[in-house]
């Protein structure tokens, strides 16, 4: 089994979930110009399953024996399978929410919003859980963070209301709402993960029960696929936006379109699969922490290749950068806490 054993490499590896968290959302901008967020979500889940399957079966396996994918789920314990796959269900929940306020707000709102709402809140339960890292340093980034947050909500005020259509004002609190709910359940998903895993890999064999971050991602996985089935199911026949749709549609898209929403679950995937192994050496409230840095890598997307600002005032461009140079240093501060 692959694991990460210096801090630097950590955060190396933190960095590289940070772009993959916060870029995943361009493939379900790419499908929304033919495609509902409702069936690219499907392609979406069945993307975070392959990868949760392929790295544990390769990455997970090198070397054999106990600590191998494999062998490794056969000894877990119930109550860390459970854990694990309550993890993945409360999470598709959260990321239901996340597509759709990316559906009606765009990236540079429903990112910054949620996720940058999941990474404050986060960052405190998986600390609680397991504390690693300055406090100071760690909760000072926070702080920063939740002030970016609210320059990002107050720019995305300033651009609603000057538009001149009630319908567009409406959508936009919509948005909002849904990265809230969405930023809340989210902060939670990682905990159910980070508690099931035995981080001490130098061992010669994992502590009964627990699992390796390869196969905790792997029913993690399980639990998100499991759970769409009820989650997006709703979504499609209630949706926050258009006309209710059936399943049928979904094998209407060609192949192409499939693709890019397995696509955007590949990248997702791996950003979390090597966030769970920098775990074990960077601790998991920093190493979610750094993950969810994601908000800054979405708002850039959103803002300089989407143009989800295009037409608003200059108060919205100032609050933005204010923004973006809070998000900077906050995580700055999040890695030295390290």
């Amino acid at each position: 089994m692959y694991y990460c054993n210096n801090y630097p490499l950590a955060v190396v590896f933190c960095v590289v979930t940070m772009l993959c968290w916060g870029s995943w959302g361009n493939t379900q901008k790419l499908a929304g110009k033919t495609w509902r967020y409702e069936l690219f979500y499907w392609d979406y889940v069945i993307g975070v399953v392959l990868f949760a399957l392929v790295s544990g079966m390769t990455a997970g396996s090198f070397g054999g024996g106990e600590w191998s994918f494999v062998a490794n789920l056969r000894q877990a314990s119930a109550a860390n399978l459970g854990s694990a796959f309550l993890g993945g269900i409360v999470f598709n929940a959260a990321n239901i929410l996340l597509a759709a306020a990316i559906s009606i707000a765009g990236m540079s709102v429903a990112f910054p919003v949620g996720i940058g709402l999941a990474l404050v809140l986060g960052v405190v339960v998986n600390y609680v859980g397991a504390p690693k890292g300055d406090p100071i340093l760690l909760f000072g980034g926070v702080a920063l963070i939740v002030m970016a947050i609210l320059c990002n909500a107050m720019a995305y005020g300033i651009k609603a209301s000057a538009s001149d259509s009630a319908k567009s004002a409406k959508g936009s609190g919509k948005g909002i709402a849904l990265s809230v709910v969405c930023g809340v359940l989210m902060a939670f998903f990682y905990r159910f993960i980070a508690r099931t895993m035995d981080m001490d890999f130098t061992a010669a064999a994992p502590q009964s029960g627990m699992m390796t971050p390869y196969s905790a991602f792997f029913v993690f996985s399980l639990g998100i696929f499991a759970s769409n089935f009820v989650f997006n199911a709703i979504a499609m026949r209630r949706p926050v936006t258009g006309e209710p749709i059936t399943e049928k549609e979904y094998f209407k898209g060609g192949f192409p379109i499939h693709l890019v929403g397995v696509l955007g679950g590949l990248i997702w995937g791996l950003g979390n699969g090597i966030s769970l192994v920098a775990a074990g050496k960077a601790g998991a409230a920093i190493s979610y922490g750094l993950g969810q840095g994601a908000t800054l890598v979405s708002a850039l997307w959103g803002i300089l290749v989407w143009r989800e600002f295009r037409g608003a005032p200059k108060g919205a461009a100032r609050l933005n950068l204010a923004m973006f140079v809070l998000f900077l240093v906050g995580l700055g501060m999040i890695i030295a806490a390290g």
